[in-house]
């Protein structure tokens, strides 16, 4: 399981104190106000936010020593971040070699991860001629096929219309069943996500003010609180 225990970072404008324990296998929503430290709290298990004290590990390893490369954490951000001279496959084979220079399995897995997420038959097409959720589905395919068994989504959906939007949330959970990852996905429509989720933690000024399944979190004593949170971002 992931365990984060009183990771500290401190800025001149911000401070965040971070105490979370997400299961193995579990989905975990991220939600809270913008500029409130959801994006941090992914950047710090991805390796690229420091704290300055506390103690982050994952299945008993401890990552802080950890450079982001050698984490066992693959991170996909909103704008997906797509090589755009690159085709899809050769995208998606960045997640397992950066040089490219994939055996005639890792292309095989290439393909077989470009199937699951929906884009069988997009292997040369280049992310200029594809739609936005086309892009995620990449990039998600990029983030699955690098085997690495934590996945961190932030807010890759957020540019979608709710119908794709929500069918993006779906696809992510079918394919999180299939294999043996936990992910963490800072998302601003909690409502999307609650019916799939195992767990929601809600992050304000710094800090996971709750954590919880998300029907307890949602109708608990912090429902004004992301309301509002949802409505300003």
């Amino acid at each position: 399981m992931l365990v984060i225990e009183n990771c500290r970072l401190t800025w001149p404008d911000f401070a965040a104190d971070y105490t979370l324990t997400v299961p193995a296998g579990h989905l975990c929503a991220v939600i809270g106000p913008s500029g409130g430290g959801k994006t941090t709290l992914l950047h710090m298990i991805a390796g690229f936010e420091v704290p300055e004290s506390g103690t982050l590990t994952f299945d008993g390893q401890d990552l802080l020593p950890l450079e982001p490369a050698k984490r066992p954490a693959a991170i996909v951000f909103q704008d997906h971040n797509l090589f755009p001279h690159l085709s899809a496959a050769q995208n998606v084979g960045l997640g397992l070699r950066p040089s490219l220079r994939l055996s005639a399995d890792e292309k095989r897995l290439v393909g077989e991860m470009l199937d699951a997420v929906g884009l069988d038959g997009f292997d040369d097409r280049k992310p200029g001629e594809m739609s936005g959720g086309q892009r995620q589905r990449v990039a998600l395919a990029r983030a699955l096929v690098s085997g690495r068994p934590l996945i961190l989504l932030d807010e890759p959906f957020s540019s979608l219309d709710p119908a794709l939007r929500r069918d993006m949330i779906l696809l992510v959970d079918s394919l999180r069943r299939r294999r043996p990852v936990t992910i963490l996905m800072t998302i601003h429509t909690p409502e999307d996500v609650a019916d799939v989720a195992d767990q929601m933690a809600f992050v304000a000024d710094g800090r996971v003010v709750s954590s919880g399944k998300p029907a307890d979190i949602l109708t608990s004593a912090l429902a004004p609180r992301i309301a509002a949170a949802v409505s300003n971002s």
